[in-house]
């Protein structure tokens, strides 16, 4: 199978509350052309606790942060950014704000947009989010990644609406929590024409104590310009 070679790695980071050069060390053994992270820096000093885990990581800031709530993308030098964008999904009274994070980038000549988000732990708000984003990730035209903590499995109303017209993992490898892994949370989608080569949870010593969730690494061929 032909195609540009990209490899995408989704990882909730719990805020950076655990180990730090666990997770750090871990990612950059992991190579990601683009990390798609939960629970990143959101509140004080959160551009430079951004730019601090993109130093340490290897990689670089693309969008994201404080004006997606928390959703952010970093990505190797391989990548060039050609836009991005944020998205905040309407409040529920009482409850946290959340949102989404794009970037439409490009690799080697071959185009592709990544979005990145995580629903709530709420089931009642979480169909209402998932609708929120797909609106706007039916906009993209083109190769097209999604990533999320969906604070849900396959089984649930808002990944199946999330997944809808995408293709992901078949297998049902818990993601979380990463101590003891029991549930399917987190999940990495591609679009049409995006072919998936390797789809895995890494649940090595040093993932479960980096993170409450365990990383996916996912290494996409996209299609040539």
């Amino acid at each position: 199978m032909s195609g540009v070679p990209l490899r995408v790695v989704s990882y909730n980071v719990h805020g950076l509350r655990d180990d730090r050069a666990a997770l750090t060390g871990l990612i950059r053994e992991l190579a990601p052309d683009v990390l798609v992270v939960q629970e990143a820096p959101r509140r004080f000093r959160w551009r430079q606790k951004c730019a601090a885990l993109a130093s340490e990581t290897g990689l670089v800031v693309a969008e994201g942060g404080l004006p997606s709530l928390g959703n952010l993308l970093l990505v190797s030098l391989r990548v060039r950014v050609r836009r991005s964008w944020c998205l905040r999904y309407p409040l529920t009274p009482g409850r946290h704000m959340r949102g989404a994070v794009f970037a439409e980038g490009a690799v080697h000549g071959a185009r592709f947009t990544v979005s990145g988000s995580h629903l709530a732990t709420d089931p009642a708000e979480r169909p209402a989010q998932a609708a929120h984003w797909k609106a706007e990730l039916d906009q993209v035209k083109g190769p097209l990644i999604v990533a999320a903590d969906l604070n849900e499995g396959p089984g649930g109303s808002a990944w199946r609406m999330v997944e809808d017209g995408l293709t992901g993992s078949s297998g049902d490898l818990p993601t979380f929590p990463a101590a003891a892994p029991s549930r399917r949370i987190d999940g990495v989608f591609a679009g049409p024409g995006v072919a998936i080569e390797r789809y895995e949870i890494i649940s090595t010593d040093r993932a479960r104590v980096a993170s409450d969730h365990l990383p996916i690494v996912v290494d996409l061929l996209l299609p040539s310009s």
